[in-house]
């Protein structure tokens, strides 16, 4: 074994610059274009460390990563742009000590480099196959991408998870990524809402009871707790979890044993907790609502998401997503935004997060009378403004539609008023054109010329 450090890219310009920085830090590098040439070098000797890329020509990294990996060889970094759930899980399970997304900060490099090269001899986690899974988690930006590093680096562990982030933010996506990246897949990911159950069931919703235990309990019913046994439960919005209920799941969590209610028989279990919250347990610690010891437990590694106005750059990207998945999941006309359109999607406030987000592009989804969305089948669709003035959700339509140089701005404003109104109209009177046409206060043939000239427009 050598004291080098090796670096395989494709691109040459990544080599030269993470080379160059990690000499600089006093350290010996070779570099490889492609995994072949750094495959032919270890018959006559073995790096220190090893960082490489995941996808290039060829065979890709997580090839080489696992097949160093089985042969104790490394640690091995892995550098990538594709900062994908499945694909930074995959390397940590394959046993990569740390992921560099590109484009990376040469400082932070150097920094993991010399944190691996100190703890070389630290275990590692072992995981078994590379498997690329699908997941909902979508985004690119910065944020989002030091949340799939967090992902792949604590899903193989046993570690108990809590997700924070505002109402909308996905906090239950990230949980189903932490258990289909962990050896728990196979097994249950059950998921309970806390704050959706009354505080006098919660008890037997999460740990079962027995026939006789209370009213109406006419046979012993298995809780949460034993229906996830081997995978995960979700805990979502645990901030919310009565006091006296609080003390019950920390002993589980210290002991992981149970009781279920009115049952005298012990039960252990064998389950990873993954907690989520919106409100700060810090606060809720301090206001005496919520125990600090509990906290604690569940609080082993914490996972932030941020806000959807924080990531903006992920707009576009989630919005071509939610709409292909609606008219997939509808069996609806595929639809397209237009590049107008789909500016203002991404310019648009969502105090809702990414929930937000897609109830506005399945709204649009089936709404939206053509194939490609408009600027001004936004205004018709979207809810009105917190102000509650609908004109100053058609104003900003209107700044916006003259600021990108678009024509008929008059014609088009008008055309949606119309169908919005008629929509409005008709569903409120079960489709009946003469009640609609009458709380609008137009006459029936005018409605049914607006609804003709609309659809010989749609053609």
């Amino acid at each position: 074994m050598t004291e080098e450090i090796w670096i395989v890219d494709d691109d040459r310009g990544v080599r030269f610059v993470l080379a160059e920085a990690l000499r600089d830090a006093g350290l010996i590098v070779r570099e490889f274009g492609e995994v072949a040439s750094a495959r032919a070098a270890l018959h006559e000797t073995r790096p220190a460390l090893l960082l490489t890329d995941v996808r290039m020509p060829g065979e890709d990294g997580l090839s080489l990563l696992t097949e160093l990996h089985a042969q104790a060889i490394g640690p091995v970094i892995v550098m990538s742009a594709y900062t994908d759930v499945a694909t930074t899980a995959a390397a940590y399970r394959a046993g990569a000590v740390d992921y560099l997304a590109k484009p990376f900060d040469l400082d932070h490099a150097v920094a993991s480099v010399q944190r691996a090269l100190a703890s070389v001899a630290a275990p590692t986690v072992t995981g078994g196959d590379v498997i690329a899974a699908e997941h909902a988690l979508l985004g690119d930006s910065a944020p989002m991408r030091e949340v799939f590093r967090l992902i792949g680096r604590v899903a193989a562990s046993d570690l108990n998870v809590l997700i924070t982030g505002e109402t909308g933010t996905g906090k239950e996506l990230v949980a189903r990524a932490l258990h289909e990246e962990s050896a728990r897949r196979g097994k249950p990911f059950i998921a309970l809402n806390t704050a959706a159950i009354p505080s006098e069931l919660l008890e037997s919703e999460l740990f079962g009871h027995e026939a006789g235990a209370f009213t109406g309990a006419t046979r012993r019913v298995a809780g949460r707790f034993e229906q996830a046994e081997g995978g995960t439960l979700f805990l979502d919005e645990i901030g919310d979890m009565p006091l006296a209920l609080q003390t019950r799941l920390l002993r589980v969590l210290a002991g992981g044993e149970f009781y279920r209610v009115g049952g005298r028989e012990l039960i252990r279990g064998n389950v990873r907790i993954v907690a989520a919250t919106h409100q700060d347990l810090a606060l809720r610690v301090a206001a005496k609502q919520f125990r600090a010891d509990l906290m604690h437990r569940l609080d082993v590694v914490r996972i932030e998401l941020p806000p959807l106005r924080t990531r903006r750059s992920d707009i576009p990207l989630l919005a071509r997503h939610f709409l292909a998945t609606t008219a997939q999941e509808l069996k609806l006309p595929p639809k397209r935004f237009s590049k107008a359109a789909l500016k203002l999607v991404a310019q648009r406030d969502y105090p809702g997060n990414v929930r937000e987000l897609e109830n506005l592009c399945r709204r649009l989804a089936v709404i939206a009378p053509g194939s490609e969305i408009l600027p001004a089948d936004l205004s018709g669709g979207a809810s009105a403004p917190s102000g509650g003035e609908w004109t100053d959700a058609l104003r900003e339509w209107a700044v916006e539609a003259l600021a990108a140089g678009e024509a008929d701005i008059h014609a088009r404003a008008r055309e949606a008023l119309d169908q919005t109104l008629l929509q409005a109209a008709l569903l409120a009177s079960e489709g009946h054109r003469q009640n609609a046409a009458s709380a609008l206060g137009v006459g029936r043939n005018t409605l049914t010329r607006k609804l003709g000239a609309s659809r010989t427009r749609r053609r």
